[in-house]
């Protein structure tokens, strides 16, 4: 019997734009559920659609303070129209709360665009919840970073964080978190570390050397919580053969000790060997492996209950659309038989008549080879990772 699965689209999220020349470029979202049409994904059995629900901005304050919130809504007003949007943005003190004209630029109708990602994202955590679907995926969400009164890394509301929190107050006992974007998951983490109903696990490339500089191996939560936190930090070169045996290692024992009524993923792709914002070499055949365990762990650790979200990636075309839609035939679980051999000429003319770019024609990839003595540094690294999260984290997890 074929089970329910939903993918959660909000056209309203696309206007979640930082502008022109900002990596987080909308068009990867659109790409992404064109291919997942393209392929006919979408219309396969036990698929559903809802529509997602607008977000209340009065249960924002459950993860921003709500002074924070006011600046976004008062700077998304003002700068609608404004004649000098910088003098709007500086009246609204937008650089005390980080949004100004670096990672993540103020714009205008800010507010409301970040809802529609918080309300598709907090859709698909009540469809699983309430047993409509299996499995929910909102490729749009997943903007990790954003702190209580802060924007951060490209993120203005924590959508990931918010599901997380509509779950828990509907009811759900214990929810985990697994992030596997190249950067560390803090925004989500620091939401719930003094939560012990909440495990948030992040494997990232190194704070020594990429954004947001945090995610250490020794952290396990505030104090009530110890254990909540777990973060597997790797080396930059680091392939997918390393990636997986650091998540062998650590992910699945934590997860399936801590015993989730929800499993809650962000997927960013942005440890693929050709994103331009971070230094991990994982190929498209690596995060299939990496989805397939997750699926494998959501039926054997949280009765199936699995919510994931997008995240980073910031190669619009060669890599974001083809690696979520190998996330979502994942969670329909399609191609038991093999993949298609070719994408489909309609979206790969997409592709030419959108960005004027043209668009890989099938699901190959090949990444870079190693020297041994990189393999062997980076594999040091993940091993060492490892054991300092078996010392600190696994004890309060009974794990050894």
């Amino acid at each position: 019997m074929t089970e329910p699965v939903a993918l959660v689209r909000d056209d309203a999220a696309l206007a979640y734009d930082l502008g022109p020349d900002h990596p987080l470029a909308p068009v990867r979202v659109e790409l992404t559920h064109a291919l997942i049409d393209a392929l006919g994904l979408s219309a396969g059995p036990g698929v559903v659609r809802p529509t997602p629900t607008a977000f209340d901005p009065d249960d924002l304050r459950h993860v921003h303070d709500p002074a924070y919130v006011a600046v976004v809504r008062d700077l998304s007003d003002r700068l609608r129209g404004a004649d000098d949007p910088g003098a709007a943005a500086r009246a609204a003190g937008a650089a005390a709360h980080g949004l100004g004209a670096g990672d993540t630029p103020a714009f205008a109708g800010m507010h409301e665009a970040s809802l529609a990602v918080v309300g598709a994202s907090v859709t698909a955590a009540h469809e699983v919840l309430a047993g409509r679907a299996r499995h929910a995926f909102n490729p749009g969400g997943g903007l990790h970073h954003a702190m209580s009164a802060r924007a951060a890394g490209f993120c203005v509301y924590n959508d990931p964080a918010l599901a997380i929190d509509a779950l828990l107050r509907a009811g759900t006992e214990r929810v985990a978190y697994v992030d596997v974007d190249v950067h560390h998951g803090d925004g989500v983490e620091e939401a719930f570390r003094a939560d012990p109903r909440v495990l948030t696990v992040s494997l990232h490339e190194s704070g020594r050397f990429l954004f947001p500089g945090t995610g250490e191996p020794d952290d396990v939560g505030d104090p009530g919580a110890e254990g909540s936190v777990v973060n597997v930090p790797l080396a930059p070169r680091t392939p997918g053969e390393v990636w997986l045996g650091a998540f062998d290692a650590v992910v699945e024992p934590v997860v399936r000790a801590f015993a989730p009524d929800v499993l809650v993923t962000q997927l960013g792709c942005d440890t693929h060997h050709l994103d331009p914002l971070a230094h991990l070499t994982l190929t498209l055949d690596d995060l299939a492996a990496v989805y397939a365990r997750l699926h494998r762990l959501a039926h054997e650790a949280a009765g199936g209950r699995w919510v994931a979200t997008g995240g980073g990636g910031y190669r619009l075309v060669d890599v974001v659309p083809r690696a979520w839609a190998l996330a979502f035939a994942e969670m329909t679980d399609v191609w038991r038989d093999g993949r298609p051999a070719a994408l489909p000429p309609d979206w790969v003319d997409l592709v030419r008549l959108r960005l004027g770019v043209a668009a890989p024609e099938d699901l190959a990839d090949v990444g870079p080879e190693l020297a041994p003595t990189s393999l062997e540094a980076v594999r040091g690294f993940a091993e060492l990772s490892v054991e300092v999260v078996r010392r600190h984290a696994f004890p309060h997890h009974g794990l050894r």
